[in-house]
């Protein structure tokens, strides 16, 4: 299973986003899908999940209000819409796939990552 993240960037505060998350095998529909964020120095650390119907979500606090995850299984494709960005936001972006069909929040509950891309949020 490969996944491929894109849509990151440069925003300025307050500015939006939307991440993307191609993965390679339609087994990832009966996967829970999440992201997660690492910013330098720091660990890497869970910010939403989505269940493989979509019919669960699970956010960070930080996240909470401002993101929204979502996934179009038809197209093996996964979303993190950010909104209200701020620069304590700006990390690598991370997706990965559940190794359960829930939205699971634990980094050890999830088995394929992709590279990961940059969200840089200026101030």
């Amino acid at each position: 299973v490969q996944l491929q993240a894109s849509g990151g960037g440069l925003v300025q505060t307050g500015g939006s986003l939307r991440l993307s998350c191609s993965v390679s095998k339609r087994t990832s529909s009966n996967n829970g899908l999440g992201w997660f964020r690492q910013a330098p120095g720091k660990e890497r650390e869970f910010v939403a999940a989505i269940s493989w119907r979509g019919g669960t979500t699970n956010y960070s606090d930080s996240a909470k209000g401002r993101f929204t995850i979502s996934r179009d299984n038809a197209k093996n494709t996964g979303y993190l819409q950010m909104n209200s960005l701020k620069p304590e936001d700006t990390a690598v972006y991370y997706c990965a796939v559940s190794r359960y069909s829930g939205a699971t929040t634990s980094l050890g509950s999830y088995q394929y990552w992709g590279q990961g891309t940059q969200v840089t949020v200026s101030s």
